[in-house]
């Protein structure tokens, strides 16, 4: 961590920071800050013990009147270090930083370029996926889909009854999948003109045919995938992401409902439909109930207490 801190403040920080379980390699730099100006503390921090420590400097305003940051230590050769973080609550793989959690929600909810673009293309390639009736395509779709994100968003906002932040994450879902429709809609019917697909292409599509067919097993899987994706992004396990995006078949549903769209094939459009319906609600239900679980189990384990909790959420609203 590195906090940029007033000299009027910098005494407290550092007799505070001294002290504090899990802090260890704490440097002082007197006066070598130019904006804001200011004294620079850099220390290390275990995992665990980050919410206490941010929640600590928060209320002495050095977020306000000074500057707080952090980022993940790669490797650390320090018996002081492991010593730091045996001395915290908890194991590193079970914290969850709040206030990193809520920025990375925050970012993962805006609606931009990048975020459309992302989304257009693998729908396209989800609907190519479907008329070639290739599975390894379709897994290349579910990859690209950033649609988590702001579901991961949702579920935090659900968490914290941030209604803003619910309403902010849906809007950003719900006009990532009517871009992405409406653009692969658009190539369709230019595919349909020149003779690249016909009436008939959804006809043949066994390997796919599972996007859909929305049932209690796509429920299921979209449970799990949700449980599976808020552990992987407050764990910071991004490989058990990847595992979530291939799990659920919200970007291939999006890319046969364009197909089905554009081809007038009602009853695959409505199906289709459901399925995106079935796969975003089973993943914010979980992933919601997760946040909530692992809140709860940190709290017993020695983080936070629900309080002190409470206090950090309303101060971490982006």
């Amino acid at each position: 961590m590195r906090v940029i801190s007033p000299a009027t403040h910098t005494a407290a920080a550092v007799e505070y920071l001294t002290g504090a379980p899990g802090v260890v390699d704490l440097v002082v730099l007197p006066g070598v800050a130019a904006r804001p100006q200011g004294d620079v503390l850099l220390f290390d921090v275990a995992r665990e013990a980050a919410n206490d420590v941010l929640g600590r400097l928060k209320e002495m305003r050095l977020h306000e009147v000074g500057s707080i940051s952090a980022d993940n230590a790669g490797l650390i050769l320090s018996e002081a270090a492991d010593r730091a973080e045996a001395e915290a609550p908890g194991d590193p793989d079970d914290a969850v930083v709040w206030d990193e959690l809520s920025q990375r929600v925050a970012d993962d909810s805006r609606m931009t370029w990048a975020y459309f673009a992302f989304f257009a293309i693998a729908t396209q390639i989800a609907a190519i996926a479907v008329v070639v009736d290739s599975p390894i395509v379709l897994v290349g779709a579910m990859v690209l889909g950033p649609e988590f994100g702001p579901i991961s968003a949702m579920c935090f906002g659900l968490l914290r009854r941030d209604g803003a932040l619910i309403g902010r994450a849906a809007r950003s879902v719900a006009a990532g999948f009517c871009v992405g429709i409406a653009v692969t809609f658009v190539c369709a019917l230019v595919s349909l003109g020149i003779g690249w697909i016909g009436p008939t292409s959804l006809d043949s599509h066994a390997e796919v045919e599972f996007i859909v067919n929305p049932d209690r097993w796509s429920f299921i899987v979209a449970l799990l995938a949700g449980a599976a994706g808020v552990l992987s992004i407050t764990a910071a396990k991004s490989t058990a992401l990847i595992g979530v995006f291939i799990s659920v078949t919200t970007v291939p549903a999006a890319g046969y409902a364009a197909l089905a769209l554009a081809l007038g094939r009602w009853d695959d459009l409505g199906s289709s439909i459901a399925q995106v319906a079935v796969n975003v609600l089973g993943m914010t239900i979980s992933g919601t109930a997760t946040l909530y679980a692992q809140r709860l189990l940190w709290s017993r384990l020695g983080g936070p207490y629900p309080g002190q909790l409470r206090r950090m959420l309303k101060h971490t609203r982006p």
